[in-house]
């Protein structure tokens, strides 16, 4: 499956904490920004249907995917938070056919400060070969690179022992417990752990696992 070229960004480079368009290359697996150019391949819009429907997706990482109307407006809005510079959505994808594995969504909590958030969800055939940590651990170091990145978070649900693992093997140091944080796809408010990287820690040399 062949992929259009991502098109130029159109944020003022006088910012410099800005996200801007780009595909990151693994070798196996290849980071491609979500929006209306992975629309066009059939394939991908209806991988997102199926992460919609898949049980831990829905209930740690809910998508309103659920039919390709849904899909549609979901790359939209990732659009325009790459046009805005203030997210930005990579669809990790295989490197031969283009099939899609997963997503990793990096998005400023404050922009002044160079704080951001990371999140992070694989379809079931992408668990356990490493592309959630791989993916993460290669946006965080992109962010800290080109966008003036100071601090990134991440929180994830206490019962999510899976994005716990990639947090940790992505260099993110475990900081606590936020109590009743976040209503996930259950309805319910969960505790969630809280994880951070700052720009001055080191690179992690884990990449194995989810």
């Amino acid at each position: 499956m062949s992929l259009s070229a991502p098109p130029p960004a159109s944020q003022s480079s006088a910012d410099p904490r800005t996200f801007v368009r780009t595909a990151l290359d693994l070798g196996d697996v290849l980071l491609h920004p979500w929006g209306r150019g992975t629309a066009e391949p059939r394939a991908l819009v209806d991988g997102l249907i199926a992460a919609a429907s898949d049980p831990l997706i829905a209930l740690w990482n809910p998508l309103a995917t659920a039919d390709r109307g849904e899909a549609l407006a979901w790359l939209e809005s990732r659009d325009e938070g790459w046009d805005r510079g203030v997210s930005a959505s990579f669809a990790a994808l295989t490197a031969t056919e283009g099939a899609l594995l997963g997503s990793v969504t990096l998005r400023w909590v404050d922009r002044a400060d160079g704080l951001a958030m990371i999140g992070y969800w694989t379809l079931p055939n992408a668990r356990g070969r490493g592309v959630a940590t791989r993916a993460t651990s290669a946006v965080t170091s992109w962010a800290f690179r080109t966008a003036d990145a100071r601090r990134i978070e991440i929180a994830h649900a206490v019962g999510n022992e899976a994005s716990c693992r990639v947090a940790h093997r992505c260099g993110y140091l475990a900081e606590g417990t936020l109590r009743d944080s976040h209503r996930f796809g259950d309805g319910a408010y969960h505790d969630e752990h809280l994880h951070a990287r700052l720009a001055t820690d080191p690179e992690p040399t884990d990449a194995a696992g989810e």
